[in-house]
């Protein structure tokens, strides 16, 4: 490949790692562990994995020379930077541990190990793929390893190849399939370890012992940069309120974290929303609030972050969506008869008077995206409802009619943005490339200790490298039961913003300030060069959550 400087300078960057990893190492079990909740079904689920302690590596003065091992890595699911780092460090600790030990890359996905396609990754291979961003390496894939059928199929390759360790690197659904997948083979005495390492961009895979998710802090890093030249923009031109929509179906944590870099006037925060059960009018006239309070003053533009998901979050609008679904699925013929001119009356006429009025009030193009541009399985494709123009459209309506009334006397123009895939693949910041590597690096000391159904876990991430503390903890210890495609099913346990705790409300305690006084902040692009403490800077999140 063609490298840019950037790349060329990047390659001999050497990630910090911590003191524990450097040589031999130790594996020291400390407390057994039970799952976050449903104990007993989580338990009679996975009865060879469940309430395994969590490990921490140590320094061991004695080194011994372990056999060589082939071990496979999978990339499941969405790209997040520093999956490369994750591999250079799975692949620098196998060959640490016996240097004729090989590592098999399993080729876009699990659908890979389902497939048979696989490539070894060699020295070289490795080299021309550290500190980059992207999953090009091997590639990504969102096959779902669910089924015996699966499992055994991947077996045959396993052992064609004498694979004697699993690495897969994904988010939450992926380490559940990950967790299934060692209890099956524990279970068959496969001779296959399955160790996880928890990525997602959307920070929404932690807990205690998995501080962040890989990917997290460089991804709001582009984006904060991204806002940060927006609201430059928006501060020198004074004319237009961004609408800026960001990652994060499931939780806040993008939108937040942004929040906290750049100081908008308005971030919505999609846990509160739920929280607070506040209806969609409830949002827009909250938003056009500040709007007019800020052109009384003047000032006639702003920035709103909006996280992606927020639709879901809103409980009436989750109820529309609910009885849509259930509607058009048991009416999907007869409402194919029906002229498109004539599709939103029919819904409107159709639906109990709470939706059929709040659908009634959405304008024409969100109405449409509801009740047409539905999923295989006949769902709303609630990613594809363009949020951001929503809220500006209903913003809009709301202060003309403010504006007939005398109450608003400003003016408002709107532009639209939507922040997602531009930072999923970003060269990885110093923090997520150290991070990931010692991840990959854990990961292999987790395989040499003979563990499975483990993710690798390293803490402490906010004090200098050095003093992170290795480890790993088993994925049952995430787990509890939630209703999936209408059965119950065992998965980890998604993190959410909590509301009490010190990231919102640092972001609660300034919002109605920054909302008035243009507060903004410019936190420029990612410096991989440098002072540390310009370089190295962990998320507000992990610094907030981590402060003693």
């Amino acid at each position: 490949m063609t490298k840019s400087a950037l790349q060329i300078a990047r390659a001999a960057y050497q990630p910090k790692v911590p003191a524990a990893l450097k040589g031999a190492v130790k594996a020291v079990d400390g407390e057994y562990t039970q799952s976050v909740a449903d104990q007993d079904e989580i338990k009679k689920l996975f009865p060879n994995t469940y309430g395994m302690p969590i490990v921490t590596f140590e320094k061991n003065n004695e080194s011994k020379t372990l056999p060589a091992m082939n071990v496979g890595v999978i990339l499941s699911g969405g790209q997040a930077p520093g999956g490369h780092n994750v591999i250079a460090g799975l692949f620098d600790g196998i060959k640490a541990n016996n240097a004729a030990s090989c590592l098999y890359g399993f080729i876009l996905g699990p659908g890979g190990l389902i497939d048979h396609k696989y490539m070894e990754l060699t020295a070289d291979i490795i080299d021309e793929y550290r500190n980059t961003g992207g999953f090009d390496m091997i590639g990504s894939g969102r096959t779902k390893l669910e089924t015996k059928e699966q499992f055994d199929k991947g077996l045959e390759i396993l052992k064609e190849l004498d694979i004697k360790a699993l690495v897969i690197i994904g988010g939450d659904d992926s380490n559940t399939n990950a967790c299934v997948l060692a209890e099956y083979y524990k279970a068959i005495n496969a001779g296959v370890q399955v160790i996880g390492c928890p990525k997602t961009i959307d920070g929404d895979l932690k807990n205690e012992q998995i501080e962040t998710s890989f990917g997290f802090d460089t991804a709001c890093k582009v984006y904060s940069e991204v806002i940060g030249n927006i609201q430059r923009d928006c501060n020198s031109a004074q004319k237009y309120w961004h609408f800026i929509k960001l990652m994060g179906r499931s939780a806040s944590h993008i939108a937040l974290e942004c929040a906290l870099q750049t100081q908008p006037n308005i971030c919505i925060i999609s846990e509160e929303v739920e929280e607070k059960n506040m209806s969609l009018d409830d949002i827009v006239t909250y938003i056009a609030g500040i709007v007019a309070k800020r052109a009384a003053e003047g000032h006639n533009f702003g920035t709103v972050l909006i996280p992606e998901g927020l639709i879901e979050f809103v409980p009436a609008m989750k109820r529309l969506i609910a009885e849509l679904n259930d509607f058009l699925a048991k009416h999907d013929a007869e409402f194919k008869m029906i002229k498109k001119s004539e599709q939103r009356a029919y819904i409107i006429s159709k639906l109990t008077k709470e939706n059929s009025d709040l659908y009634a009030s959405l304008p024409e193009g969100v109405a449409r995206q509801l009740s047409l541009d539905r999923d295989p399985h006949g769902n709303v494709q609630v990613s594809l409802i363009e949020t951001e123009k929503l809220l500006s459209e209903m913003v809009g309506k709301k202060l003309a009619e403010w504006k007939a009334e005398g109450k608003y006397a400003g003016k408002f123009a709107a532009q639209h943005h939507f922040f997602g895939y531009e930072g999923r693949c970003a060269a990885p910041s110093n923090y997520d490339a150290d991070y990931c590597y010692s991840l990959g690096y854990t990961a292999s000391c987790l395989i040499a200790a003979g563990k499975t159904g483990y993710m690798s876990s390293v803490r402490n991430t906010t004090a200098p490298a050095d003093k992170w503390i290795a480890g790993g903890i088993p994925v049952t210890m995430m787990m509890n039961m939630e209703k999936r495609h209408g059965e119950m099913k065992p998965v980890i346990q998604k993190a959410l913003v909590k509301l009490d705790g010190a990231p919102f409300k640092k972001f609660a305690a300034n919002r109605d300030e920054w909302a008035m006084t243009t507060s903004y902040v410019y936190p420029g692009p990612i410096q991989y060069f440098g002072p540390t403490e310009v370089c190295d800077e962990p998320t507000k999140t992990l610094q907030l959550e981590q402060a003693k």
